[in-house]
């Protein structure tokens, strides 16, 4: 039996900002909400506005329709940025490391760029440049093609990230090619176009479906070019085993 809730008003609320979580960007309509979290919907429209007064709930002008407001946005938002990804992820980079026995790195997304902030190095030499603080445009990485696969970005976004003076438009239906691919697989490739002659494989890592950062095994192109799907499953099924409970990788389609 499902303990009861000790302060009934608060549970519903929290009740109703889950399923809209759960609803995304189009949010669910009154009738809905109110058979999801069964309270009629005269009590769940008192409940969403008070949650509109505090701006976690917004309202559709035309359709009616409930989604998050900017509130439970920013709130989720704060959280991410207070962890300390790269202590908190450092012990499953080493394992990934030991597991491919080659460099592996983690990434963030800063606007147009990935940055790296933490790396594990196997023992054996790299000829590749691998510096914490580093910054490379995202299309052109593994790190962030699976950041931008995991965050739903479409062409024309894509487009807005690779602007014409640095890119060909070759190079920017490539990467939309790979981040489509990546959103299929759940993983993305890279093969030499941040590094002539060096491939990575990387996941995305979300929480409350939101990515986050990612994580990526790089090598030598030779050693990636034949096993690059080989590598790319083995890499979730190292990262699923390490990873905290409270991130989770991107599903696959």
């Amino acid at each position: 039996m499902t303990e009861q809730s000790p302060i009934g008003s608060v549970d519903k609320a929290l009740l109703v900002l889950t399923e809209l979580s759960a609803a995304g960007p189009r949010g669910r309509s009154l009738a809905d909400l109110a058979d999801a979290v069964s309270v009629s919907k005269s009590t769940l429209h008192r409940t969403l506005a008070a949650l509109r007064h505090r701006h976690f709930v917004a309202q559709d002008p035309v359709s009616g329709w409930y989604r998050l407001g900017t509130a439970a946005v920013d709130l989720g938002a704060t959280f991410i940025e207070g962890d300390n990804l790269p202590a908190l992820l450092h012990p499953m980079l080493e394992s990934i490391r030991d597991a491919f026995d080659e460099l592996c790195q983690l990434g963030v997304l800063d606007g147009t760029d990935i940055v790296y902030v933490d790396k594990a190095e196997p023992a054996h030499a790299i000829r590749v440049w691998s510096a914490v603080g580093r910054r490379i445009a995202a299309i052109t990485t593994a790190l962030g093609r699976s950041l931008l696969a995991a965050g739903e970005v479409d062409r024309r976004l894509l487009g807005r990230l690779a602007p014409p003076a640095r890119f060909t438009p070759e190079e920017v239906q490539r990467s939309w090619e790979a981040v489509v691919n990546a959103r299929l697989d759940g993983y993305a490739v890279e093969r030499g176009e941040s590094e002539p002659g060096i491939g990575c494989v990387a996941v995305a890592l979300l929480r409350a479906r939101r990515p986050v950062a990612a994580v990526s095994v790089t090598m030598p192109l030779e050693r990636l070019e034949d096993q690059a799907p080989e590598l790319g499953r083995r890499l979730r099924q190292v990262v699923e085993a390490e990873l905290p409970s409270s991130l989770t990788l991107p599903p696959t389609l």
